[in-house]
């Protein structure tokens, strides 16, 4: 049974930064290349960034030079630090495997971009 608990969003304002976290149970962890996903109101869930389990990155062109993901195998956790956030960025926020698994879809984590 695989869980994926995002935590970390909240209320920022534009420009500030936030540091997103997941932690995975289960046994994906260790071979699956894991993705943060967001999905604005009114929008399609789109794949922000992603990460290997060797490490190799990629990102969706608004976001690159902003955002940095990370994973810790260890801690089965992978992150995401968002820097100068737009409040078009306003969305929830979910991490699953990349390409994502249907029923991994978690509660995702609220992140608020507003003055």
């Amino acid at each position: 049974q695989v869980q994926l608990v995002e935590s970390g969003g909240g209320l920022v304002q534009p420009g500030g930064s936030l540091r997103l976290s997941c932690v995975a149970s289960g046994t994906i962890f260790s071979f699956a290349a894991m993705g943060w996903y967001r999905q604005a109101p009114g929008k399609q869930r789109e794949l922000v960034a992603s990460i290997t389990r060797f490490g190799s990155t990629k990102y969706e062109d608004s976001v690159k030079g902003r955002f940095t993901i990370s994973r810790d195998s260890a801690k089965s956790t992978v992150s995401l630090q968002m820097n100068s956030l737009k409040p078009e960025e306003t969305a929830v926020y979910y991490c699953n495997s990349d390409p994502p698994q249907q029923q991994w879809w978690g509660q995702g984590t609220q992140v608020t971009v507003s003055s």
